[in-house]
């Protein structure tokens, strides 16, 4: 019987496959570094206020990229490059989610507007970030390994999705409601787009290196098929409401260290 714990067991237990989920990882958490950096660097002049957040939501990014890298070190192996159709943060703009990365690299200030988008953006994504890491923790939270790591970008997930929730709702009382909602349920359906096909695109290539034979391979794909079907008809609204946090001003202190990696 298939089992998401089974599956992710298998990925570790090989060094290829390993190397590629973390390559995968490292990628896309130093690319959101990149991004929160350049937003931090050109945030609206009436939101500087933001920026101190902003900028650690950026360096908290480079950390958990830095963490996987050095997962693969201990090891003994070396990142390989990330294949397009796995690269979820590209994907994702080019369908029009998130702000442009050709914007990211003027040197011209962004909009209110703008940094509203982003953190829309970024609320959709840090829950999908916060529930793999989830997932992640109830399987893997004592593995002798991983445990330390996973526990650690577990916490800071979870107070970037706690971030997003209280500014989001922030602005919504200064008058932003509507763009905000407007842009959360369009950044969560196409979201749910790019994660089926990058999913269906790392079992391709997980499957490939661990040579699953075809009966397995579209047992998984259906599985992937069938979570985006309740995603699309319902599950995508858990991506677009707004509460308070438990978690207050929870970027306000200084990035947590990671000295064990």
């Amino acid at each position: 019987m298939l089992t998401a714990k089974g599956l992710f067991q298998e990925i570790i237990d090989n060094d290829e496959s390993f190397r590629l989920f973390c390559s995968i990882a490292a990628s896309g958490e130093a690319q959101g570094g990149w991004e929160n950096a350049r937003i931090a660097a050109l945030v609206a002049p009436g939101m500087r206020d933001l920026t101190p957040k902003i900028t650690r939501h950026g360096a908290d990014e480079d950390k958990h990229g830095r963490i996987f890298n050095a997962l693969m070190k201990k090891r003994g192996l070396d990142p390989v490059p990330v294949p397009a159709d796995t690269d979820y943060t590209m994907l994702l703009e080019e369908r029009g989610i998130g702000l442009a990365h050709e914007k990211l690299r003027a040197d011209r200030p962004l909009t209110e507007e703008d940094v509203i988008v982003y953190l829309a953006h970024s609320r959709v994504t840090e829950q999908r970030a916060a529930d793999q890491m989830d997932m992640l923790v109830t399987y893997f939270g004592d593995h002798p390994e991983l445990g330390k790591a996973i526990h650690m970008i577990d916490d800071d997930e979870v107070n970037h999705l706690a971030y997003c929730h209280e500014e989001l709702l922030r602005l919504a009382r200064q008058g932003h409601g509507r763009l905000i909602q407007r842009t959360l349920r369009e950044s969560a359906l196409v979201e749910i787009q790019v994660y089926r096909d990058v999913s269906l695109a790392v079992m391709r290539h997980m499957g490939r290196i661990l040579g699953w034979p075809k009966p397995k391979a579209a047992a998984l794909s259906a599985g992937i098929r069938a979570v985006y079907a309740y995603e699309r008809a319902a599950g995508w609204h858990k991506m677009v409401d707004l509460r308070m946090p438990e978690r207050l001003n929870a970027l306000g202190g200084p990035v947590s260290p990671a000295p064990a990696f």
